[in-house]
């Protein structure tokens, strides 16, 4: 799932308190024969609100066991996201389908300034100072996906200087 990225770190779910949130429920219908067969799916993302976290999703007849299917599809994908005093360490856009996800660091104080999926992910996460942008699609799904998708291109500091072979100084001065 996440090989299209670098310097990625998968998170095993043993010993972390996740918290899930409900990202989005949907009634999906199948015309049948016999009528209308009614089912749900449900998009859950989970994350220890310290740098770890996760999204899935979950397809069943009732609402309660798609809420449930979605968590457990969740906690297996689990991955690491590089912060930095509670907020990002630089700017990035995500995309994903037609959706399109711009998230900006925020100095201390500003909160979480974002809507709907968005906001779901960053606060899972654990990020509490950051401004976002959601342009494009509004489906819940697809703006999960851009939204990992632009912290999985995230890159901490540390992470720069040793792929340029440059001390952690010459990152930031140049």
């Amino acid at each position: 799932m996440y090989q299209n990225y670098k310097n990625v770190e998968i998170v095993k779910p043993g010993g972390l308190e996740l918290k899930d949130r409900l990202v989005g429920v949907q009634r999906v219908t199948k015309v049948t024969k016999g009528g209308r067969a009614f089912g749900f799916s449900a998009i859950v993302v989970v994350g220890d609100e310290n740098g770890v976290v996760g999204h899935g999703l979950g397809k069943s007849k009732e609402v309660a066991t798609a809420i449930a299917k979605a968590i457990e599809d969740a906690k297996k994908n689990l991955v690491r996201i590089p912060l930095t005093k509670a907020t990002l360490p630089h700017e990035q856009k995500g995309k994903y389908g037609g959706a399109r996800v711009f998230i900006k660091p925020a100095s201390h104080g500003t909160g979480v300034i974002a809507g709907g999926a968005v906001r779901a992910v960053l606060e899972a996460v654990g990020v509490q100072d950051v401004l976002s942008k959601s342009q494009g699609s509004s489906n819940p799904h697809n703006v999960v996906k851009a939204t990992f998708d632009a912290l999985l291109q995230l890159r901490s500091a540390d992470t720069v200087a040793k792929q340029r072979g440059v001390s952690l100084e010459k990152v930031f001065k140049g």
